[in-house]
């Protein structure tokens, strides 16, 4: 049986393949992916109406004022208490994006679309030789697209198969001739064998360690340690707020494992985070970033989001504290020695925002005060009265390696004026070009954001 580790010294497992019985775990999850209403059905109970009234409180917001450039910075300072407002049911209304609809860009950026009509887009990623990798997740694939022309790809096909719920990709060993595609599906780390070019998997998928599953988060995003050493696994709660100590369901969930290559020596490399649901690596210098999903029900604006870095070994509140020593009333006068080590994120994000695939820029099409910011894609709220998120966010670094706490709005547009949603963004990466192309499980499309003076001078 598993350990959870919280905060200690030494954080490691036993030393041997992780390998979890699914009975354990109970049944699968259903997929959870809005799915558009047939025409002349009602919204979800509970949704309530875009209310035409003054903006929130800053530094919080809604949809409403959302727009590309838009800064914000939440701090600890700003933080209301547990149930200042009551817990909203306000699932999103998904439409078809109607004809005048379109995602909106900041000045001189715009945005055209890149492919449609796919199952699920979720994260994507770029092969070092720039062929582009998409998991469907609904149709349990990996989809692969190559070239561009006039801003859309030249030639799709479906790379692997058969796959479940699969959602993280990632190439290894890093450089240019990698030999191998790992996929984190819902319930195990896989891999393929791969060359440079390939437009299909060379063999059946190679399963290398199994995962916690079941209820609750099911998304697994994965990453590769700088040095090439470690693979790094998000494995989000399988709950909202449930005790570790007595759900055994909850057991090596909401946490940021770690293993060998191989698939050997599994080890919690950081824990008490929600749904870790994007994990990077900054490529300048190496250090482990991860956007979280926190928990619901506490009100309109707890617990913020987050986009952080990651501290081997740290430990970030989930389930009974949260932004620091602020404990969850839920979980009153539990575990008293974690108030003062829980961590405090880099980045706070509205909360319910759903925060999920993360990029650090390092493309060369965008002006240079972009170079090595964060883009993040915010998936909707579902438990706040006005919805917010729904966009793609930008946290500017300004030529460091620190995030200050702000970000501001960078694609917007996703919902319409009365609530009503169109698109939801998932992944976000940059093409061979230096764009940024945006996952959409909303409208099953993927979008490319160009800068329009780039996009001038391209052959």
């Amino acid at each position: 049986m598993f350990r959870r580790v919280r905060c200690t010294t030494d954080h490691r497992l036993q030393p041997r393949r992780l390998t979890v019985l699914r009975q354990a775990w109970g049944a699968a999850a259903s997929l959870c992916i809005a799915v558009a209403p047939a025409a002349g059905t009602t919204p979800p109970a509970g949704a309530a109406p875009a209310p035409a009234g003054v903006a929130p409180a800053a530094p919080f917001t809604d949809f409403r004022f959302e727009a590309p450039g838009n800064s914000r910075k939440i701090t600890v300072a700003d933080l209301p208490p547990p149930f200042a407002t009551p817990s909203a049911g306000n699932g999103p209304s998904l439409v078809p994006r109607p004809p005048d609809a379109w995602p909106k860009a900041p000045p001189g950026f715009r945005v055209n679309l890149y492919a449609s009509g796919l199952s699920t887009p979720r994260v994507i990623h770029v092969a070092p030789n720039g062929d582009v990798f998409v998991a469907e997740s609904a149709a349990g694939q990996i989809r692969l697209f190559r070239g561009m022309e006039d801003g859309k790809p030249k030639f799709s096909t479906v790379f692997a198969g058969h796959l479940n719920r699969p959602y993280g990709i990632a190439f290894y060993p890093a450089g240019p001739d990698p030999r191998w595609v790992y996929v984190g599906d819902t319930d195990a780390v896989v891999r393929f064998a791969y060359r440079s070019g390939s437009l299909k998997a060379a063999g059946p998928a190679e399963r290398l360690a199994d995962l916690p599953h079941g209820q609750g988060h099911w998304t697994r995003d994965l990453a590769f340690s700088q040095d090439g050493k470690t693979l790094f696994v998000a494995v989000g709660s399988g709950s909202n707020v449930d005790d570790p100590d007595t759900h055994p369901g909850e057991t090596m969930r909401a946490n940021i494992l770690a293993f060998d290559p191989d698939g050997a020596h599994p080890r919690v490399f950081a824990s008490g985070i929600r749904n870790p649901s994007g994990i990077a690596v900054d490529p300048r210098t190496g250090t482990l970033w991860c956007t979280v999903n926190e928990r619901d029900g506490l009100g309109d604006n707890l617990v913020p989001d987050y986009i952080t870095s990651v501290r081997e070994g740290g430990f970030y509140g989930w389930p009974w504290w949260y932004i620091g020593a602020h404990q969850d009333p839920r979980h009153e006068g539990k575990h008293p020695e974690l108030r003062d080590t829980t961590l405090v994120p880099d980045v706070l994000l509205q909360p319910h925002n759903a925060s999920l695939q993360m990029l650090f820029y390092e493309g060369s099409q965008f002006p240079r005060i972009y170079s090595g910011d964060i883009f993040a894609a915010e998936h909707g709220s579902w438990n706040k009265a006005v919805r917010a998120g729904y966009e793609v966010i930008r946290i500017p670094r300004h030529q460091t390696d620190q995030a200050s706490g702000e970000y501001e709005d960078f694609v917007t547009g996703f919902v319409l004026p009365n609530g009503d949603v169109w698109g939801r963004p998932v992944g976000v990466t940059a093409a061979p070009d230096g764009s940024l192309l945006i996952t959409d499980d909303g409208s099953n499309s993927i979008w490319r954001v160009s800068h329009v003076e780039a996009d001038a001078r391209s052959p």
